[in-house]
């Protein structure tokens, strides 16, 4: 039995242009034929089908096996009408198998992007999701990852960042974000060739999708300037990002190893007068120019909290005359003498226990040492000191 010259002719053009080889499509047409085979009345329980790849000959070796499932007999069994059930078993197959080779190279297309930027053609909307057309695929765009101060109009092309290739029965299912911060990234890799080469590195990013991002960024190269290449002349690179973004602000702020300096200048535009740096509680306590504070904290607290996302440290900002306030009171509190009223077990009598471990004093001698002279400089006392108030009589 011999398959055709027209199905031959046509799985060599189905190799040329969709790129299925002509073995694959063979084998997959040799497994379908021997099931319609097993459907002809008084056929063996087991059989293959052999199909010459260059005449198309084709024939079908009944089989016989043991119970270990080693053939022990074969033989030629073709049916004669076998040519006829090929041809229409053979449409079948081809479909099928062509379909599921374009979703796995599709899938391959895909597999391994998550972190690309795609530009798609936006389709179909839904309170779910919107639909981007990508051209062979389509992605995904769900509720969660758009930005709710867009508008996604039909038709028109947008971009966004691919965060998982899911592979299933019908093909790759690609789910992209607008709110992601590698967006942010890879249009800025698109618009600054030295970003594109590793000259400049962004190291750390803060975003607010729809809002504002801040961008930290780091040059390798001491002749080239990190924040000037990302800005670009006259604002035109982050110009080109900021309208991609839809006019979500963007601050390009100098990366530093010194965090008194990464805190300053991540808390642009605003103007830092001192920064002080806390590592045992990780705050950046910030003092800026009174008439600066509400620029520095942004609305609802926007530049604050970008920058503290941005630099990793809890930024607490002050006012230039709310902090000297605090630091004076802080001073004032920190003259009192520190120790506590406690009871001298030998005579019961209540005594002022330093805090360093020095010698417990009575209520009397803590009367003469605030009186003399001596008692501001050399005393339990610094100057200006309080002294405690002698406790209430327990008798």
């Amino acid at each position: 039995m011999k398959l055709n010259s027209e199905l031959m002719d046509a799985l060599e053009v189905i190799e040329r242009e969709k790129g299925v080889p002509k073995e694959a499509l063979l084998d997959a047409l040799a497994n379908a034929l021997v099931t319609a085979y097993k459907r002809i009345p008084n056929s063996a329980e087991e059989a293959v089908v052999s199909i010459d790849p260059d005449s198309g000959e084709m024939w079908v070796y009944a089989q016989e096996v043991d119970e270990d499932g080693n053939v022990t007999r074969e033989w030629d069994d073709t049916p004669k009408e076998f040519g006829r059930i090929a041809a229409q078993t053979a449409k079948q197959v081809i479909l099928q198998r062509i379909r599921e080779v374009e979703r796995e190279m599709k899938y391959e297309e895909y597999a391994g992007r998550e972190g690309d930027i795609v530009t798609g053609i936006i389709q179909q909307q839904d309170h779910r999701y919107t639909l981007l057309d990508l051209g062979k695929v389509e992605a995904l765009l769900p509720q969660a990852e758009q930005v709710p101060q867009e508008r996604y109009e039909h038709g028109s092309r947008l971009k966004a960042y691919i965060v998982e290739v899911r592979k299933t029965s019908k093909g790759p299912q690609i789910v992209v974000s607008r709110t992601h911060p590698g967006l942010v990234k890879r249009l800025f890799e698109l618009e600054v060739p030295e970003i594109a080469d590793g000259v400049v590195e962004i190291k750390a990013m803060a975003r607010e999708p729809g809002h504002r991002t801040k961008v930290a960024v780091w040059s390798n190269d001491s002749n080239v300037d990190a924040a000037g290449a990302c800005i670009g002349a006259r604002g035109a690179r982050v110009r080109m990002v900021v309208n991609e973004l839809r006019g979500e602000k963007i601050d390009v702020v100098p990366f530093s190893h010194d965090a008194v300096e990464f805190v300053r200048e991540a808390l642009g535009p605003a103007k830092v007068k001192e920064v002080r740096i806390d590592e045992a509680t990780g705050t950046a306590t910030v003092m800026v120019p009174d008439h600066q504070l509400s620029l520095a904290i942004g609305k609802e607290g926007q530049n604050a909290r970008l920058a503290a996302r941005l630099t990793g440290w809890r930024v607490d900002i002050k006012g230039e005359t709310q902090f000297e306030e605090e630091l004076n009171a802080g001073e004032v509190e920190q003259d009192w003498a520190e120790g506590e009223w406690v009871q001298d077990p030998a005579s019961g009598e209540m005594v002022w226990q330093p805090a360093d471990g020095g010698e417990g004093l009575s209520a009397e001698a803590w009367e003469a040492e605030a009186d003399a002279p001596s008692a501001i400089v050399d005393g339990p006392t610094s100057p200006g000191a309080a002294v405690p108030a002698e406790p209430e009589s327990n008798a």
